[in-house]
C-alpha cells in the first residue's frame, strides 16, 4: 500500500465517527414519527429526546480534546467507537421516555468526542496538500451515516404494513434504532489497525516512535521534513508554562478564537440538525404524506452526499473562505425561500378529505370542516383539541396530506438547496478550520471549547424546533433561520482568513506568533 493510499485508509477509517453520528442524527427523524406517539410525548419531551446526544456532546467535546493529549487520539477514539454500540443497544430495548433519553445521551457522549478527535487526528497526519481533503472525510461520512439512516428509515417504513407479523408500529422503531450497532462494532474493530498521531507522539517525548509512523505515513522524504518541521515547533513549546483554559483569552489567540466561535455558532444556529434530525416532519408539513416524507429524506441525503464531493474536490483548490462565503450567501437565500412557500399555505378540511383518513377518531374533526385556515399554528391547535394529543401526533401526516394546500415544490428547492449549499460550505469548512488555526499545544482545548459552544447552540435548536413550529409556525420559524443565515454571512466577510496550502506550523507563526 502506497503512503498517499495508506493515509487515505486511516483518515476514512477514523472519520468514521462522523458515519455514525450522521446515522443517528439521520435515523431519529423517522423514530420519533412511531416513538413520540407511542409514549406520547409533548414537544418539548419529543425536542429533548432528539437533542439529548447534542446535550451531551457539548461537554464531550470539551473535555474530549484535554483526555485525547493525556490517553491517546486512538486510545479515545476506541472508547467512543464502544459507546455509540452500547447507545444503540439501550435505545433499541428503551422502555420509557427516560430510558430512551437516557441512552441516547451515551450515544451523545460518543459523536461528540469522535466530531473532536477525527478532525485532530486527520490534521496531523496529514500535508499541507492534502489537509482539506482529509479533515473533509469527515464530513462525507456524516452524509452518508443520514443517507444510510433515511434509506434504512424509508425500507423500515416501507415494510411496516398492516399485513407485516414482524414489523408493527410498536417496534418498528427499535429496529431503526438497534441496526445502529453493526456500524458501531465495525468501527471499534477498526480503529485497532490506526496508528497513534505522530504530533501525539512528540507531544508526550515518543520521538522515535513518531517518526516511525511519519514515514509509514509519508514515506522516507517527506517524512523526514514533517518530522523537522514538528521537531522544531515541539521545541519551540518546551519552556513555556502549563496550559489553562483561560490562556484561550491571550491576545495572541484572540483574532483565532474569535474566528472559530463564529463560524462554530453559524454552523448550527441556521438550523441544520433541525433539518436533519427532522426531516420527515418537515416534509409532513408540506402535506405530501408520510411515506413520501420518507422518500424526500433519502432525496435529501443523496443531495448532502454530492455536494460534499464537491466540497472536497474544491477545498484545496478554491480555498477554505470562497466555499464558506458562497455556501452561506446560499444558506440564507433558500431559507428564505422556505419561509415564504410556508407563507403562501393554507389549511382545509371537508367531509370528502375526512372519510379519506383511515384512523378510527377521524370523525371527532367533522366540526372543523368547511374553515379555511391560513395559519398552521391555529389549524394544528384545532386539530390538537379535537383529537387530542397522541392521536394527532399518530396521524399529523395524513391530515396535513389531505387537508394542505401549498407549492411544495417550492419548500423542496428551498430545503434541498439549504442541504446543498451547507454540504459544501459551513459543515466540511468548519471542522477543516478548527483544525488548522490552533497552535499544537492549544488545539485540543481550543477545539474543544468551540465544539462545545456549537454542540450547546445545535442541542438548543434542536430542543425549540418542536416548539418553534408549534407557537411561531413554520413561515416564521425558517424566515428567522434565514435572517440569521443573512447576518453571519456578512460577519464572515470581515473576518474569515484563508489557510489554504499552508503547513499548521506556518499557520501558528502567521496567526498566533506574528
Amino acid at each position: 500500500m502506497s503512503s498517499k493510499t495508506y493515509t487515505i485508509f486511516i483518515s476514512f477509517i477514523v472519520a468514521l465517527g462522523g458515519f455514525l453520528f450522521g446515522f443517528d442524527a439521520g435515523i431519529i427523524s423517522g423514530v420519533m414519527s412511531y416513538a413520540g406517539p407511542e409514549f406520547n410525548l409533548n414537544e418539548i419531551e419529543s425536542g429533548w429526546v432528539v437533542s439529548a446526544p447534542s446535550f451531551a456532546a457539548m461537554f464531550a467535546m470539551l473535555f474530549s480534546g484535554r483526555l485525547s493529549d493525556l490517553f491517546g487520539r486512538k486510545k479515545m477514539l476506541i472508547f467512543v467507537a464502544f459507546l455509540y454500540a452500547i447507545s444503540a443497544v439501550l435505545s433499541a430495548i428503551a422502555l420509557s421516555y427516560e430510558m430512551l433519553y437516557i441512552a441516547r445521551i451515551i450515544g451523545g457522549i460518543a459523536f461528540g468526542a469522535a466530531l473532536v478527535l477525527a478532525p485532530m487526528y486527520i490534521a496531523e497526519i496529514s500535508t499541507a496538500e492534502n489537509r482539506g481533503k482529509l479533515v473533509s472525510l469527515q464530513q462525507l461520512n456524516i452524509v452518508f451515516g443520514f443517507f444510510a439512516a433515511f434509506l434504512s428509515n424509508y425500507f423500515f417504513n416501507k415494510y411496516n404494513t398492516t399485513e407485516s407479523t414482524f414489523l408493527t408500529d410498536e417496534n418498528v422503531w427499535r429496529w431503526m434504532l438497534g441496526v445502529e450497532f453493526i456500524p458501531a462494532v465495525i468501527y471499534f474493530m477498526l480503529l485497532f489497525f490506526v496508528p497513534k498521531s505522530p504530533r501525539w507522539l512528540y507531544l508526550n517525548n515518543n520521538y522515535d516512535d513518531a517518526k516511525k509512523v511519519l514515514i509509514k505515513i509519508h514515506g522516507i522524504d517527506r517524512g523526514e521534513t514533517e518530522n523537522a518541521a514538528i521537531e522544531k515547533n515541539i521545541q519551540a513549546e518546551k519552556n513555556k508554562e502549563s496550559l489553562k483554559l483561560l490562556d484561550l483569552l491571550k491576545p495572541s489567540l484572540r483574532f483565532i478564537l474569535v474566528v472559530g466561535l463564529v463560524v462554530g455558532v453559524l454552523q448550527q444556529i441556521t438550523g441544520i440538525n433541525a433539518v436533519y434530525f427532522y426531516a420527515t416532519s418537515i416534509f409532513e408539513q408540506t402535506g405530501i404524506g408520510t411515506d413520501a416524507a420518507f422518500s424526500s429524506g433519502v432525496l435529501l441525503s443523496s443531495i448532502s452526499v454530492i455536494f460534499t464531493f464537491l466540497a472536497i474536490y474544491l477545498i484545496d483548490k478554491m480555498g477554505r473562505r470562497p466555499l464558506l462565503l458562497f455556501g452561506t450567501a446560499g444558506i440564507a437565500i433558500s431559507l428564505l425561500v422556505c419561509a415564504y412557500g410556508f407563507n403562501k399555505a393554507t389549511y382545509q378540511l371537508t367531509s370528502e378529505k375526512i372519510n379519506q383518513l383511515e384512523f378510527k377518531e377521524s370523525q371527532q374533526l367533522l366540526p372543523l370542516i368547511d374553515t379555511v385556515y391560513e395559519s398552521d399554528i391555529a389549524f394544528k391547535n384545532d386539530l390538537k383539541d379535537a383529537l387530542g394529543n397522541k392521536v394527532y401526533s399518530k396521524n399529523d401526516g395524513a391530515i396535513l396530506e389531505v387537508s394542505t394546500s401549498i407549492n411544495a415544490t417550492l419548500i423542496l428547492i428551498g430545503i434541498l438547496g439549504f442541504i446543498a449549499c451547507f454540504a459544501f460550505s459551513l459543515g466540511p469548512v468548519m471542522w477543516v478550520l478548527l483544525s488548522e488555526l490552533y497552535p499544537l499545544k492549544y488545539r485540543g482545548l481550543a477545539i474543544g471549547v468551540i465544539a462545545f459552544v456549537n454542540s450547546l447552540i445545535s442541542s438548543l435548536v434542536q430542543l425549540v424546533f418542536p416548539w418553534e413550529l408549534a407557537t411561531l409556525g413554520n413561515s416564521l420559524t425558517f424566515f428567522i433561520f434565514g435572517m440569521i443565515a443573512l447576518i453571519g454571512f456578512f460577519i464572515m466577510v470581515k473576518i474569515v482568513p484563508e489557510t489554504r496550502g499552508k503547513s499548521l506550523e506556518e499557520l501558528e507563526k502567521e496567526f498566533v506568533t506574528n
